[in-house]
């Protein structure tokens, strides 16, 4: 997709945004059903998803485990975020790479310390690209990724998540 393509699509979508800002907040929605053993299948847009334990949690390893479905998902959002980015300011990338990796310490969620946290203690998101970019262009690339990522920005600013559980007595 080249610069024009992709400014055809979306100046549509961002005048109407900009016309009725209230058509621009769309609810995503993901839903699993709870599997046999300690697992949840997900449907994702592609395949069926089989979540499970991670091994340093007693996990077999066959199933996905959330934290790399978390990754994933950053990864995914990042390297889409800066596609846009790089075709909307024609920036000339020939190709990249895109990695994730972040830290748990499996004591938290275990509860076998009340005080090592639960969840991942750090993140590092990398970019190793090729493409004749000046620093310039280098640094507005990674400013706008950074700026535009759902998920990056997402886990950044952790957002309030309202829970609620309803449970149905077994018929």
């Amino acid at each position: 997709m080249d610069s024009e393509r992709l400014k055809a699509l979306q100046a549509p979508l961002k005048e109407r945004y900009r016309d009725a800002p209230n058509s621009a907040v769309v609810t995503l929605q993901a839903k699993g059903s709870l599997g046999e053993g300690v697992s949840c299948s997900l449907q994702t847009h592609k395949a069926m998803v089989e979540a499970g334990l991670h091994p340093a949690t007693g996990g077999s390893g066959l199933e996905a485990c959330s934290g790399d479905m978390l990754l994933e998902a950053l990864v995914a959002c990042a390297g889409v975020t800066l596609k846009a980015v790089a075709t909307a300011l024609e920036l000339p990338l020939s190709s990249g790479t895109i990695t994730a990796e972040g830290d748990l310490d499996f004591r938290g969620t275990l509860g076998v310390d009340r005080d090592a946290p639960v969840g991942f203690a750090a993140i590092r998101l990398n970019f190793e690209l090729e493409g004749d970019l000046s620093e310039e262009e280098k640094a507005t690339l990674a400013k706008l990724t950074e700026r535009y990522c759902v998920v990056y920005q997402t886990l950044r600013h952790a957002n309030a998540i309202d829970t609620e559980f309803h449970v149905a007595p077994k018929a």
